[in-house]
Order: structure tokens, then sequence, then C-alpha cells
């Protein structure tokens, strides 16, 4: 049970790796929106030597504990929900946010943070957290975790514009540092 586990993790970062940022990887095509056939992702990754059919892809899907993978209504095609550091349009509405949003990083990154402020870097927009303990969880993958709250109502009240992915992660393009409360 634990090597099927360890093994839909390892496939599950694979699929993540295709699909938000190196779809030629496998020589796969996503289309605007950063949909992919599934039957063609499912063949591509098998013939890159690794092994997979549309249940055990169904199974990572529903069981991703960061919800990072959509299906179409008729599981025809497959996306991504957020990460992209490939040009996608999500289809995105922008959305009011909560008075404050979290962002996780590693202590390390706090004095370029606060200088700079917080940049999408190489990805399509800042991701934040509506939660400390996310946020926490975010920032622990990078190092000694360090957690950033960010005055996001102000923000939208002076004309920032935010979103929500699917899988519950705000999104933002970049944050100046005069938003940011480090503590």
């Amino acid at each position: 049970m634990a090597k099927h586990k360890d093994e839909n993790v390892k496939l599950g970062r694979f699929i993540s790796y295709i699909l938000r940022h190196h779809p030629e990887a496998v020589n796969l095509e996503l289309d605007e929106n950063g949909w992919a056939d599934t039957e063609e992702l499912i063949n591509k990754i098998n013939l890159s030597g690794s092994a997979i059919d549309f249940a055990k892809l169904n199974e990572i899907v529903k069981t991703n504990d960061k919800k990072r993978y959509e299906f179409s209504d008729d599981y025809k095609k497959i996306r991504a929900c957020q990460g992209h550091s490939i040009n996608v349009d999500l289809n995105l509405k922008p959305v009011k946010p909560p008075q404050y949003l979290y962002h996780g990083t590693a202590l390390k990154n706090v004095e370029i943070i606060k200088k700079e402020g917080l940049r999408k870097i190489s990805r399509q927009y800042v991701h934040l957290s509506i939660d400390y303990e996310t946020a926490y969880n975010v920032g622990k993958r990078h190092g000694k975790p360090y957690i950033i709250k960010v005055e996001s109502g102000k923000m939208y009240d002076n004309g920032h514009v935010f979103y929500l992915s699917k899988n519950k992660v705000w999104l933002s393009e970049d944050i100046n540092s005069e938003y940011l409360i480090f503590e």
C-alpha cells in the first residue's frame, strides 16, 4: 500500500511538471486554457517510461491533497488548477479577498521580500493562502518557514485584483511591500 501511494505521489509530481511547466517534456500540447487531452496525456506518460492508465490518473486527481488538477465535465480533458509557469488563461474571475491573506516563504527570503515585495517570478501569479497554517505548510517546503501577512483588503480597496483558483489558492499580481506585514 505504501509503495502504491509513493508511486502515485511521484506520478502526480510528474503530471504537475507536465501540466504546469513543461508539456513539451512528453511532447504534449495544451490549449490556451491549459487543457490537455486526457487520453493523449496518458499515452505520452506511458511512452516516457512511466506506467499510468485512466483509473490511476483519476485516483491521483481525486486524492491529491492540494487538488492541483481538474477534469472537464466529460473527463476528456485535464488541466492544472493553478501554479503555471507557462502562459495559460484559466478564465479566472476577479474575487473580493478577505481583509488578510498569508504567504508562506523561507526565512532566507524575507529581507529581499521586504525590499522588493512579493513577486510572481516564474509563475503567472503570487500565491496566497486563506490561513496561517496553510501558508506555514507552504513555507516549510522551502526551508525554515516564515509567514507574511498580506493586507489584501486594503490592496483590493486600492484597485488590486485577486482571483481564487478552483483549489482555493488566492492569486494576485506582484505585491508591493507596503501591503506586507512582517511579524
